[in-house]
């Protein structure tokens, strides 16, 4: 499978600017590819005002990414401020080829921003299933938490997608490694670059990793459009030479 990452700083709270933005840029890539994936928050950068920018299932945002799916033949994944009910979420969309949506809302929110004051929590994990590919789709601070994102539904591609600033760099490099291993998983975290409207600066390291965290696309300061192929035959290849799956402890999430 063909992954585009999109690393790129973010307009702060305008997005009709963002989609702009990574309109052209998707429409640059001339490779035939499977999957794109645009940081946590892409159209809007993360703020805790929902009610200035969130967005309906119907929305702008929502169809914009449905027919840039189906226009480049691919998937595409990132997270949106949407609201259902009057209730925010930060929500994950993984939009298929064909427009069919399905969505990942953030779980474990960043309470040191405030989110969990503005945004309402996720219960459930997601697995989706793409040119025979189990993906896991998570968001930002759900890296800090391995017990949630651990393999028990043998998956193959494990995302995370952020506003991870420059302060706590060395935490995302090191999380996403050990995610990458302990789970016998390719991982690729999309972070942002540049600044926010809260002072917060933001360095990326946008990056792949293979199931035994090798990198594929090292971690970058710069703007950019990166892509990385994952081998699936390979990944079962060594998992059963390895076997280390099959040794993990059984557990149940009961909160």
């Amino acid at each position: 499978m063909k992954v585009v990452v999109i690393q790129s700083a973010i307009v702060w709270e305008n997005p009709d600017a963002n989609r702009t933005y990574f309109e052209e840029k998707i429409n640059a890539i001339e490779d035939s590819i499977n999957l794109i994936v645009l940081p946590e928050m892409f159209t809007t950068g993360f703020t805790m005002e929902p009610g200035q920018v969130a967005e309906p299932m119907n929305g702008k945002t929502v169809l914009w990414m449905q027919a840039l799916a189906k226009a480049k033949n691919c998937a595409i994944t990132g997270s949106v401020v949407i609201v259902e009910n009057s209730i925010f979420y930060n929500r994950m969309l993984f939009v298929f080829p064909s427009g069919e949506i399905q969505h990942y809302d953030k779980r474990h929110l960043f309470t040191l921003a405030g989110e969990d004051k503005v945004y309402s929590r996720g219960a459930q994990k997601l697995i989706v299933d793409y040119l025979g590919w189990k993906i896991c789709p998570l968001v930002c601070y759900d890296l800090r938490f391995p017990v949630f994102s651990r393999n028990v539904e043998d998956y193959d591609l494990l995302i995370y997608v952020a506003s991870w600033p420059k302060t706590r760099i060395k935490a995302w490099d090191t999380l996403l490694a050990a995610r990458a291993i302990e789970n016998m998983s390719y991982t690729i975290g999309v972070n942002r670059i540049g600044n926010d409207n809260n002072g917060y600066e933001y360095v990326g390291h946008s990056q792949a990793l293979d199931y035994l965290g090798e990198s594929l696309i090292e971690p970058m300061e710069q703007e950019g459009v990166f892509i990385t192929t994952l081998d699936k035959p390979k990944l079962i290849e060594v998992r059963k030479k390895l076997n280390f799956l099959s040794d993990k402890d059984n557990f149940e999430i009961i909160n």
